[in-house]
């Protein structure tokens, strides 16, 4: 099916969840993928995937032996994703983060790439999703999001080190992207 009709057909049936009507554009997806040092990134996975407009700029960037894991609450798109990306695997939940990256035998992810919008969600599921980010991430590891707006710099900022935002026009909506790491242990 058409990635544009599948992503509408989604934004549709569950708007909070989705967030736009039209997957990212090649320029936002560009941009995060431009923010990862990929010669360092051994584990990476991607929340709210979509129809993968993100994980086609992943994929080039990927060394042998780097781990990815997929997740996307929409089914259609999730089984779509399966199909395009066989070698990466596909989870619905990424509240549940934090324990399928101990089922598939890895301790702490490298980066972390998001498509959720977060201000959709209720204040409590981000305050969940956050937590599980942060568990999840190793110390010094990268997570990058994108956001149509400026309303979670704030609240980011709380958790991770916000290293930088940079706008990107051409997207519909025009987005942020979110630049961050996890805080080193003392």
């Amino acid at each position: 099916m058409n990635e544009y009709l599948l992503f509408l057909q989604g934004f549709f049936k569950e708007p909070k969840r989705v967030g736009s009507v039209i997957p990212s554009s090649r320029f936002l997806a560009a941009k995060m993928v431009q923010a990862v040092p990929w010669d360092e990134v051994k584990t990476v996975a991607e929340l709210g995937s979509g129809t993968g407009a993100i994980t086609r700029f992943i994929k080039p960037q990927l060394h042998g032996s780097t781990k990815v894991l997929l997740f996307e609450r929409d089914k259609r798109m999730r089984n779509n994703l399966r199909i395009e990306y066989p070698d990466f695997p596909c989870y619905s939940n990424a509240c549940q983060l934090v324990r399928t990256i101990h089922q598939q035998d890895i301790s702490q992810l490298d980066c972390i790439i998001s498509g959720l919008p977060f201000f959709n969600f209720t204040s409590e599921m981000r305050k969940t999703l956050l937590h599980q980010i942060v568990q999840a991430l190793k110390p010094g590891g990268i997570f990058v999001a994108f956001q149509y707006s400026l309303q979670m710099k704030k609240q980011f900022a709380k958790e991770l080190t916000v290293e930088k935002i940079e706008f990107v026009p051409f997207n519909f909506p025009p987005a942020f992207v979110y630049t961050c790491r996890k805080r080193e242990m003392l």
